[in-house]
């Protein structure tokens, strides 16, 4: 799906999504990162409402991209290489339904790009891929203590054990797609 101006916008859940929004902040071509929900069947739902797990929604982050500078399946790399996308409901220490790894494709072009991109990393993981693809559902931006929190809270300990590795891990994996 894209604007007017040529942005595209990519919707993911990997986990907890300070670590997702951290990576992708980096990410040159990515114009925008906003943390939020998705999935669920509670309208509004708060971030507590969705640490219950009870509300259905997956912590996700909408990206704004421009395409010419970063392609989608690119973003999908970033993605699948930043996260484990083989354990159901959780990642690492976070479990709970809320953190279980999807795409919402925005466009057919985008599921099928997620379909082949998943397929070819079948191969990269030593157990199967539980990520779900999904249709675009209805977003809910997170409260606004949660946007742009790992370059807010870096040495908090959460940041500072699981956010701030996976920024190197994207660091040093993809240096070619950082901002400058």
């Amino acid at each position: 799906m894209s604007d007017q101006s040529g942005t595209e916008v990519a919707i993911l859940g990997g986990g907890c999504f300070w670590c997702l929004e951290a990576v992708y902040l980096e990410a040159r071509g990515v114009t925008r990162v906003e943390s939020g929900y998705m999935g669920g069947h509670v309208q509004n739902p708060s971030y507590e409402q969705v640490c219950t797990g009870a509300t259905g929604h997956i912590e996700v982050v909408r990206l704004e991209f421009d395409p010419a500078v970063i392609s989608y399946r690119d973003i999908l790399e970033i993605f699948f290489t930043i996260h484990d996308p083989t354990t159901q409901d959780r990642q690492g220490n976070d479990a709970g339904p809320q953190y279980r790894s999807a795409i919402f494709f925005c466009s057919p072009e985008q599921e099928a790009t997620a379909r082949k991109v998943m397929a070819e990393m079948t191969c990269v993981w030593d157990a199967p891929i539980v990520t779900q693809l999904r249709p675009r559902e209805t977003w809910y931006k997170a409260e606004a203590y949660h946007q742009d929190y790992f370059a807010q809270h870096p040495l908090q300990g959460y940041c500072a054990f699981v956010v701030a590795p996976k920024v190197a891990k994207f660091r040093s994996t993809f240096a070619a797609h950082l901002k400058d």
